[in-house]
């Protein structure tokens, strides 16, 4: 199958001729000297960060550093280039934190679910890709870790079951905008871990979990499975039945991903194998725009005005790492997703230069941004095309029963449950109209106290 794509892709005439990274689509040593590149120039700002004093923490984030880790998993596992094995090591060990489950104290009373769940999933990454657990003595193994951060999330969808008869919220502690929220994000990452800890476990309660939160965010209306439209939030007190929200591309990447290992672990399920082919579907009609050539991944909500925060420009590096998944665990899929995939990698291509890269992948050139996190998304769909090659026979994702050999930890985490503190109470116009006749009550008496000490002489 990868075979005749690479023989049917040299029609679509992929070659990038202008940009520094020259990338052609019959040439998988192209794909892999683009990826060196971008992972040199990412690991290069990873390394001169303020943050660098803390393995693994971002400046002025926390969340990307686990997409960061499991874009460098995946660039080593397709490259054979470990060079930077020790820094992912070092940074996904530290971040696990005292209770082994991505949740560490200096992060506890800021991050949401989507923060947490993006290092959990790059766990599953390096189990799944036999990324080597960490050898130091006492250290937890990729499966472990994963598996603590799941009990977290397992714990807190209880705890907080009665609102909205389930879901997670988007953040944890009632004084964030998000405690208010469910979001897309939250649960469809939560959706795709429980997915692959079944699919790499055999343990039927991640998968009754996979399937709850998968019917939730159908009851919840966060996702259409009629139409697959998938939205990026709901509000808890409109009991999650109002979606709102721009269409985001690692929102259907989450669930996508979470179908596919659903579909190949119950040996093609027609529920999974429909969810996989609707979202899919709703993907390449919404994120390859037709009038960018129907082949070339855009992040449509704040690409074509180059708009996009740290946040968004990360989304496409995580549908192009998802993509690559679902093509080797749902063989029937690879035509549409390699050609994708492989034309989203030469317009990556044609916008950078030897030493950063830009957003907009449809551009034909640089677009005159940069960033790590562009460097980050340029590093994904670059390393995660060369899933499209079997020249070197690199295997896709390994479970227990077939190789996959991380330490597990199912009894980590778990403690760190969401805050249950009620939210401070709406200010009310009755509460300003009390405030106001206060201010009024302690001016009066000020004057008139002020009024008797210069009668008195005392100034």
């Amino acid at each position: 199958m990868r075979i005749l794509i690479c023989q049917l892709l040299p029609v679509l005439s992929l070659v990038s001729s202008t940009a520094a990274l020259t990338i052609t689509s019959t040439n998988p040593d192209s794909f892999k000297a683009a990826a060196t590149t971008a992972a040199a120039n990412a690991v290069a700002s990873y390394n001169a960060r303020q943050s660098k004093d803390t393995p693994g923490k971002f400046d002025g984030t926390w969340w990307e550093g686990g997409a960061f880790f499991n874009f460098l998993i995946n660039y080593w596992h397709w490259t054979g280039d470990s060079q930077y094995n020790d820094i992912i090591t070092e940074g996904m060990s530290y971040q696990g934190g005292s209770n082994n489950d991505f949740y560490p104290q200096s992060v506890q009373g800021y991050i949401g679910n989507d923060d947490q769940e993006f290092w959990a999933l790059a766990a599953m990454t390096a189990a799944e890709q036999k990324f080597p657990d960490n050898p130091k003595p006492g250290s937890i193994g990729w499966l472990g870790l994963a598996q603590g951060a799941y009990n977290d999330f397992a714990a807190r969808w209880a705890v907080d079951n009665s609102s909205c008869g389930g879901g997670l919220r988007w953040q944890l502690v009632p004084t964030l905008s998000g405690y208010g929220a469910k979001n897309a994000i939250s649960n469809g990452a939560f959706f795709q871990l429980a997915a692959r800890l079944y699919w790499y476990t055999g343990n039927e309660t991640y998968a009754n979990m996979a399937e709850t939160v998968w019917d939730w965010s159908v009851q919840s209306k966060l996702f259409n499975n009629q139409t697959w439209y998938i939205w990026d939030m709901t509000l808890i007190s409109e009991n999650c039945q109002d979606p709102s929200g721009k269409q985001w591309s690692y929102n259907y990447g989450s669930y996508a991903a979470g179908a596919a290992y659903m579909y190949n672990k119950t040996k093609a399920n027609a529920k999974w194998k429909t969810g996989l082919d609707g979202i899919l579907g709703m993907t390449y009609s919404t994120f390859f725009p037709a009038q960018y050539g129907s082949n070339t991944m855009a992040e449509i909500g704040c690409d074509p005005w180059k708009q996009c925060d740290r946040d968004q420009l990360c989304f496409k590096g995580l549908l192009a790492s998802w993509l690559s998944t679902i093509a080797l665990i749902a063989p029937y899929t690879q035509p549409d997703i390699f050609e994708k995939l492989m034309a989203s990698a030469v317009g990556a291509g044609q916008g950078c230069t030897d030493t950063q890269c830009g957003q907009q992948w449809y551009a034909q050139q640089w677009d005159g941004t940069s960033g790590i996190e562009q460097d980050m998304s340029a590093l994904s769909v670059f390393a995660n095309a060369l899933a499209a090659f079997p020249y070197n026979g690199t295997a896709g994702p390994v479970s227990a029963d077939n190789g996959g050999n991380s330490t597990a930890n199912p009894t980590g985490g778990g403690s760190s449950g969401e805050t249950q503190i009620s939210p401070l109470k709406a200010i009310t116009g009755g509460d300003r109209a009390g405030a106001a006749i206060l201010t009024l009550i302690f001016c009066g008496g000020w004057i008139a106290a002020v009024t008797w000490l210069v009668r008195a002489d005392i100034f």
